[in-house]
């Protein structure tokens, strides 16, 4: 995976590892714009073994429930699943204290859904449950809350960057004096205003404002100075992103890319593409394809080089297409 998301993005900014616990049991809280790839660059970035509380509606089918078990995921039911399944949550949220027990990390994202905009959503409470849920049975456990911001340049395009902004972790122990009531609020409050502050939150007329920032040329890898100008209205040096030279260049190398990787690229657009029914899967979809058929198309390539001119030959022709893919996708 780590390897797939360097060649996929562009740049992967990771800003405040140092305050990722490295043995403590911790509760990592982000939003959530950009479906799969969102926890599997937590996963690589963050440097934790995670595991992952994931909305039951994508373990529908077996193949992919398995797949997504596999990956850690467990899966949680909401209210537009079904009352019947909401009881199976009792059971996850058990699976979940167990984790914490034995100083694991669990991934989650409060907002209850993923979203393409660039605002943080009002918060659910079955985060809270687990965190007051462990505490109550592990009074002792020194359970860490670490708040997220993760950023996309442009969440849907190819070759994008990204920026993942770990902010400082707060101690669960500080809500357990509190009245349940109070806790919860007090839970979804902190947590909230610590993820709008390292992402870009847009809190009214978000078309409008939307719209602004792109004419603007805002640099949407830096959520501390785009939130300092919604609230203040004054740009701070560093606001803009610059035009680059190599922007002509990388169209021809995206443009030849396309052509070498032409099977896999026609699947993506003709096939996989029009079937994307969120587009905040667009993403997850396109790094999948890639991590999986590209690989294939290539060893295709390489044994018909290698059959019908030289095995020398064919080497130095792939290694020419990696070259290549990386020339297109870090320019």
């Amino acid at each position: 995976m780590s390897l797939g998301l360097f060649f996929y993005y562009k740049k992967i900014h990771v800003n405040g590892l140092q305050f990722v616990p490295k043995t403590k049991p911790v509760l990592i809280l982000s939003n959530h714009q950009n479906g799969l790839l969102d926890p599997l660059l937590i996963a690589t970035q963050s440097r934790r073994f995670c595991y992952y509380l994931t909305r039951a509606a994508v373990f529908k089918k077996p193949l992919v429930a398995k797949l997504l078990k596999g990956l850690n995921m467990l899966p949680v039911y909401r209210v537009r699943d079904g009352w019947q399944n909401i009881t199976n949550n009792n059971e996850v949220f058990e699976v979940c204290k167990d984790l914490l027990k034995i100083n694991e990390a669990l991934v989650v994202f409060p907002e209850g859904s993923h979203n393409i905009n660039r605002k943080v959503r009002p918060l659910s409470k079955g985060f809270t449950r687990i965190i007051l849920g462990t505490l109550e049975t592990y009074p002792d456990l020194d359970l860490q809350l670490l708040p997220i911001g993760v950023n996309y340049e442009n969440p849907k395009a190819f070759a994008d960057s990204m920026y993942l902004n770990i902010g400082k972790p707060i101690s669960a122990k500080m809500y357990s004096n509190l009245k349940k009531a109070d806790a919860v609020n007090a839970l979804k409050k902190d947590i909230q205003d610590q993820i709008q502050l390292l992402t870009t939150h847009i809190d009214d007329n978000y078309d409008v404002v939307i719209k602004n920032l792109e004419q603007e040329g805002a640099d949407f890898l830096k959520p501390k100075l785009i939130n300092h100008y919604l609230n203040s209205g004054e740009k701070l040096v560093g606001f803009s992103t610059s035009a680059s030279l190599l922007k002509p260049f990388k169209k021809v190398l995206t443009m030849l890319l396309k052509i070498v990787l032409g099977p896999v690229y026609a699947m993506w657009t003709f096939v996989v593409k029009p079937k994307i029914e969120e587009q905040e899967f667009t993403g997850t979809f396109r790094f999948a394809l890639g991590v999986t058929l590209v690989p294939v198309w290539l060893l295709i390539v390489f044994i018909i080089l290698g059959l019908s001119l030289s095995w020398s030959l064919a080497f130095n022709i792939i290694l020419g297409i990696v070259f290549l893919a990386l020339l297109a996708v870090k320019i």
